[in-house]
């Protein structure tokens, strides 16, 4: 078992399942929390995420298969995706696999789930499928605000990573997005990510 990425919340470990390669995911003990409060906590989110990515799955989203969830211990194991993440692909093809991305996020939306984490690094183009990986902070909502905080995230994601591309990224992103959530809703979540933007400018200024 190899450690391959700390995080805030989770370590992940590269592992073995029935002699498959897999992903371990801990949920790492907060010490200033309340210990029971803490467990609970870290049983709650790792239940919520393995039912999240197994729900994301139903509606033909590419996701990581679930082998195992271990309550004690708060973890996770589940398959390995064994591809590269969109962050570190050529641009032509980021631009290219935007729309696809963009597609992805649709239909999270449209069937009421918001990512939390929308960034390059967690896309991970596996021969010609795109995979979304990192459900730690999804959530089951319906409020336009919230799948416009996710539109923002990515958004600012390619301006500040992939800022050569970031126009061409975005255009192909909000065409694939708009195909599967309709006119209607993608006029209200784009207008929402604008009024979020002037806030943050507004802010800036004062």
């Amino acid at each position: 078992m190899k450690l391959f990425k700390k995080g805030a919340e989770a370590d992940l470990y590269k592992t073995e399942w029935q002699n498959s390669k897999a992903i371990l995911k801990i949920r790492k003990t907060k010490t200033y929390r309340n210990p029971s409060l803490d467990s609970k906590i870290r049983k709650q989110r790792t239940i919520k995420e393995s039912q999240m990515i197994s729900l994301v799955k139903s509606l033909g989203v590419p996701t990581p298969l679930i082998h195992f969830v271990n309550l004690k211990t708060s973890s996770i194991i589940m398959q390995e995706i064994s591809g590269t993440t969109v962050h570190d692909l050529p641009e032509s093809r980021i631009v290219e696999l935007s729309l696809e991305i963009g597609r992805l996020v649709g239909i999270l939306h449209k069937n009421g789930v918001m990512h939390g984490d929308l960034t390059t690094s967690n896309f991970i183009l596996f021969k010609k499928t795109v995979f979304v990986i990192d459900f730690g902070l999804s959530q089951n909502t319906i409020k336009p605000e919230d799948h416009a905080v996710d539109l923002r995230l990515i958004k600012e994601i390619l301006n500040s990573a992939h800022a050569k591309i970031m126009m061409s990224s975005w255009k192909n992103f909000l065409r694939g997005y708009k195909n599967v959530v309709g006119n209607v809703y993608y006029s209200k979540i784009t207008k929402l990510v604008s009024d979020i933007e002037s806030r943050g400018r507004y802010a800036e200024v004062v």
